[in-house]
Parts: C-alpha cells; structure tokens; sequence
C-alpha cells in the first residue's frame, strides 16, 4: 500500500533563583525572524548537527548551533475530516496554514450561503503547524459532499449531508470495529473512493506545500501528515502520522489497510523509511487518557519468542518519538486515585475522566473515547514511562521511550487557537457558542470538560522542516497547555550547581550534558546527576518549577517524587474569580538546579520537568460571566467545575540506564 512517490509539490519544489516579574532577562529566545542566529547556513551537516536537508530549499538566514525554541501545533483538523465536516467545518487545509501564519477565519455555525458566523484569529502567528485530517474517510467525504459523483445520491452520503450527527456515529462505528468494512458507495465503479482518495489526499500534500516557506527567510514550516484512527471497542488508539518532508506515500494507510498500530509501523518501516525513495515519518501518539489502557498494552501480537517481541519494541521505538501529553481532551501526564500511587495534587489538572471511574488495574477496557468502562494507569503517561523501564530491563528496549509535545486536536481548522479568555469551542457546532460550550455537548462530543488545547514547543537550529523534524526524533521538545514559556532542561555528570548564574548556561548544558530527550552519558564510576532547569514566562507570570523522577529498583518496584526545584509553589498570587483579575507576584525567569541524592547507578530512571504559571481563569469562568448572574447555565454553578486554571508545560525526559 506504501507507493512511495515524489509528490506533485516535491516536483514542484525542486524548480533556583529567578527574577520578579517585570525583569528583562531574555536569554532564552522564544524565536521569531529576529531571534539570534543570524549567519547563514550555508551546508548543514550529519556530523555537526545531526541532520541534513532532505529537500531542495534555500538555507535558513536565521541559524543557531545552540537551537531557538519553536511553537507550533501538529494536530489539526478541517473540513476534510468526516466529523469536522458533519459539524459545519467546511475549511480546507490551506485555511488552516494561513490561520495558523496569523489570517482571520470563520467559524460555523454557517449562514444560508454556507459562510461561518463567527471570526477568530491568531494573536501571534505559529512558527509551524500541520493539518492531520482522518485519513480513513477522505474518499467517502469527497464522494458524499460534492455534487455530480456517482456516489452523491447513495443512501450513506444522503445521510451524511441530512443528518450529520447521526452521520457520526454511523462513521465513527466503523473505525470502532475491529474488521472494518468500507461502505458500499461505489456500484458498479470499482475503485472510486480510492481514486477520490487520491485526490484528497494530493490536496493535503499540495496545500501544505503552497504554505511552506522554502526561502532563506525561512518563515512558516508546514508538515504532510494525517491522523489513523483506530478506535476498536470506542478505545482511542489513534495516531498521527508526520512525514519529514514532501515525498510521501501515494495513499496514507489506514486503518482499513493496517489493523493495529504494528501493522501501521510494519507498513511505515518497509514502504517508507527502508524503501531508500526518500521518504521518512514517524508517529505520535494521540491523547492515551482515553485509551482504556490499550495505547500502552504489553501486547505483542503475533510474537513466539522474546527475540520476537524485542524486535517488535524496537520497531515501535523506532516510528513512535512522541506522545500528547495534553490536548483538548485533556492531560495524559498523570492521574490520582490508582492503587499504591501516592497522590499528586497537580495530578488533578484537566481530567476527563469522572472521580471514581472504575480502575482497569492491569487489564483493558472499551468506550474510553465516550468516558465508558474502566480508566487504567498505564492511559497516563507518567505510569507508561515506568511499563516502559520494566520492558527496557526485561528485553532490552523500551518501547514506550516517548518524548511529550502538545496539541490542539481542533476540528474547526484553527491551530494554536489556546487561548482561555476567547475560546471558541473546537468542535464546529457543537460548542459555538457560550451556552453550547456551557451545555451537554453530544452523544460523541464532549463540552465542559473540554480545554483550549496546547502547543508543542522544540528546540531546533532553525526553522525549515529538516530541523524540526530531527528535534521531534531525538525528543528535544515540550508540550505546553497553550502558553508559549521557554523551557531549558539538562542533565549531566559534571554540571556546576551555581550554572544558573552563568551567561553560557547553554552552552555548558550542550557541552557537559545533555538536553531533555537525551540519555544520560554511561556512568562515571562515582557522583550523581545534576540538572538544571530554566524557564522564561509568557505573557503570565511563572510560580514554581518541579523535577519528576520515576525509577526501578532493584527489585522492580516502579516509584515516582516530584521535586521542587525553583519558584514558590505557596505564592500568594491569585486570581479574583468575579473579574479574572489577577493578583500577586509571580516570576519572569526561574532558575534551578538539583542533584539526585537518591541515585542508584544500578537503577534504571527518568526525569522530567513541569512549570506552572500564576493561577488564570479558565475558559469556562470567562464564559460564566458573560450571562447575567441569574442566567447563568447550571455548569456556572457546579462545585465541581473547574474556574481557575495554572497553566503549564512538561519537557521530554532525560534518560538514564545502568551499563
């Protein structure tokens, strides 16, 4: 199924201290076209940086060995997603790139002449963003919503266009089988929704082209790529899939072609990076917290005999690099409540599931996607991360050694649209609205529990795909909840403790440790790791900065601490609710650093860093009080909706494994 070609576009191209806020520190440049940096590159190298260009395109103007932070969103959704378009979303991906570069857009619900009703936009353009629409339905969605096809007239696509909710689950219902079978659309034209397919899928290609920028100006980044969706049992399962540059599959596999995840990395390993065209890509996985323990089941189907199961982890190591740490549908970090996991209170932030939802302990569920059955540990991150020490220790390989990014997952083509204070809702119709997104939401849409969505963030020389993509592969990046904070975090065997205060904090951490993502260096024979952590606020004051280990030992207990590293986790800053004004003292810069006394050079661990910002009113506050207090829908009043959020971010790990 992987015809790897040279696209049409591809043809095309080759013609702990920290300073008050109100501070200037600035060192940690948050990017943008007058960032540091600004020698041309006039070849970049596999042996100097790690990466080389795999398209025709004008160096970068602006390039920096010591890398520039990047935010973008690798998750987004247009009207030629089967959901997206069934809730009034007719964009098209080029309508999602020039929103994403700063364009205004509508947004249903539409007006007779099928235009949207509402406008939003960007208060700060992305640096790089990519539309992953359901690749499963592209044909049918073609086939169904343009007039003059055979297939426009079937009673499937009549459905679809009569009664679009019920179209939902209808399509949804497919893709949560676990033989699914393509509608029976076509007649006597065998092959249709393939060929339409195709022509879908040339319009992503094409449209993400058009908006990439190839010149040495090196201004916005687009990425071909698409969502598989499997959801078997109503378990989310999905992934999305990024390819590095424009040479690509003919078809994206499905789910149709590729019935678990292994078949969908069997399918990427031989038809695309081994194929030797060019064409490489990796997966990331989508939000596991509703997964009903499936995204991170110890299950390796097919395999006979360890060494079978060993080569199957490395392939899974291989293709999947990253994993949403949040999103619209919520955080996929950590979660309390599950039996012998002390609790952590900022545990508590942005979940979906209810309080006392039944616990899977070691086994699986279903209907996780719509809250049904049972929530596991292993659907959080923090507890897959320790699945994954124990698989290292048992074969060898860690097959969930992810790095964290975060997304919007929006199906109204608006990428990066994070914001709290002017949150349109994600979902076309069914939360356009103060009083829809304050509502019940739909039998397969959820509304009060939802959230903006977050940004990923990566640390890259420069801002052309080649750079960003090597980031995303060796994990340098972070995810945040939608702020855009810098975040520096390294860890080594030989760095100062007093490091905070040097003006070549970075360039130390580069060269006498390594960044978040990385592998600590084998181990030195004496000493523990030092890490430092540094962080610039966004446009909200910072209030503390945390370290998270989680570790085995020597009996393979899997344990977790969270350590306070900089900042003040008791401020005094708060929010008046009744105003979303905020109130007290926060952090323009945090800076710490922290040796693990408890280091056990025999132990396998991990650390990673989470910062949080001044308490700010959540959209659902900002909401609330645009009713009249006696108005107010009954969420306004709930004891158990959430008013007041700290927003966050978490780095991707660093790594640490006995010889």
């Amino acid at each position: 199924m992987w015809r790897t070609v040279v696209t049409i576009a591809a043809a095309l191209a080759v013609a702990s201290c920290g300073s008050r806020r109100g501070g200037d520190d600035a060192s940690l440049d948050p990017g943008g076209d007058d960032a540091a940096g600004d020698e041309a590159s006039e070849d970049v190298g596999e042996e100097e940086e790690g990466w080389s260009y795999t398209e025709e395109r004008e160096p970068c103007a602006a390039h920096d060995p010591l890398r520039r932070v990047f935010f973008g969103d690798l998750h987004a959704h247009t009207g030629l997603s089967f959901d997206a378009w069934s809730y009034d979303n007719r964009h098209l991906p080029g309508d999602a790139y020039r929103f994403a570069m700063g364009e205004a857009i509508d947004l249903p619900p539409l007006d007779s002449e099928g235009n949207g009703t509402r406008t939003v936009q960007l208060a700060r353009p992305l640096d790089f963003a990519m539309v992953a629409d359901h690749a499963e339905f592209f044909g049918e969605m073609l086939l169904c919503t343009e007039p003059g096809h055979a297939a426009y007239d079937t009673e499937t696509c009549t459905g679809l266009r009569n009664d679009p909710e019920s179209a939902v689950v209808t399509f949804g219902v497919v893709t949560a089988s676990d033989d699914p079978v393509r509608f029976d659309i076509c007649g006597p034209e065998a092959g249709c929704i393939e060929e339409a397919a195709l022509e879908r899928w040339l319009l992503v290609q094409q449209d993400a082209e058009e908006h990439y920028d190839r010149t040495s100006a090196c201004g916005f980044v687009t990425f071909v790529g698409y969502e598989y969706t499997s959801t078997t049992d109503v378990s989310n399962n999905h992934r999305t899939v990024i390819f590095r540059n424009a040479i690509v599959p003919e078809l994206p596999v499905t789910y149709y072609e590729a019935g678990t995840e292994w078949d969908l990395w069997a399918e990427m390993a031989s038809g695309c990076l081994d194929a030797g065209t060019g064409c490489d890509a990796m997966t990331s996985a989508h939000n596991s917290n509703l997964s009903n323990g499936r995204m991170y089941e110890l299950e390796y189907g097919g395999a006979a005999t360890l060494d079978d199961e060993r080569e199957m982890a490395s392939l899974r190591l291989r293709l999947e690099r990253v994993a949403e740490v949040f999103q619209h549908k919520g955080s996929s970090e950590c979660r309390n409540g599950f039996d012998g996991i002390d609790p952590d209170p900022l545990c508590d932030f942005e979940q979906q599931w209810p309080e006392g939802a039944e616990d899977c302990g070691e086994g699986t569920g279903a209907g996780g996607m719509r809250l049904w059955g049972c929530v596991s540990r292993y659907d959080f991150l923090r507890n897959a991360l320790k699945r994954g020490l124990e698989e290292e220790r048992r074969l060898g390989v860690n097959p969930f050694r992810v790095g964290f990014t975060a997304a919007t997952d929006t199906h109204n083509a608006t990428p990066g649209k994070v914001e709290e204070d002017s949150y349109p809702g994600h979902v076309g119709t069914v939360d356009d609205s103060p009083s829809t997104r304050l509502g019940a939401g739909t039998v397969t849409h959820d509304t009060v529990i939802d959230n903006p969505g977050g940004l990923t963030a990566v640390w890259a020389e420069e801002k052309s795909r080649d750079a960003i993509f090597a980031a995303l592969r060796r994990q340098e990046v972070y995810g945040t909840s939608g702020p855009r904070m810098a975040l520096r975090f390294f860890g080594g065997w030989d760095l100062a403790t007093t490091l905070c205060g040097a003006d070549d904090l970075v360039g130390q951490g580069y060269d006498r440790g390594v960044p978040m993502g990385s592998d600590l260096p084998p181990y030195p024979g004496s000493g523990s790791p030092t890490f430092v952590v540094r962080a610039e606020a966004d446009l909200v004051p910072l209030m503390h900065v945390q370290i998270v280990k989680v570790w085995l030992d020597a009996s393979g207990d899997a344990w977790e601490m969270v350590q306070e590293v900089a900042g003040d986790p008791a401020g005094t800053a708060t929010v008046d609710p009744d105003t979303c004004t905020p109130e007290g003292e926060g952090f323009d810069v945090l800076c710490g650093t922290w040796t693990d006394s408890g280091f056990d050079p025999e132990e396998p661990a991990l650390y990673y860093v989470r910062v949080l910002e001044n308490p700010t009113c959540r959209w659902t506050r900002h909401d609330c009080l645009t009713f009249d207090p006696l108005d107010r829908p009954e969420a306004c009043s709930d004891p158990g909706a959430a008013l007041i959020v700290n927003e966050r971010a978490w780095s991707s790990p660093i790594w640490y494994g006995p010889d």
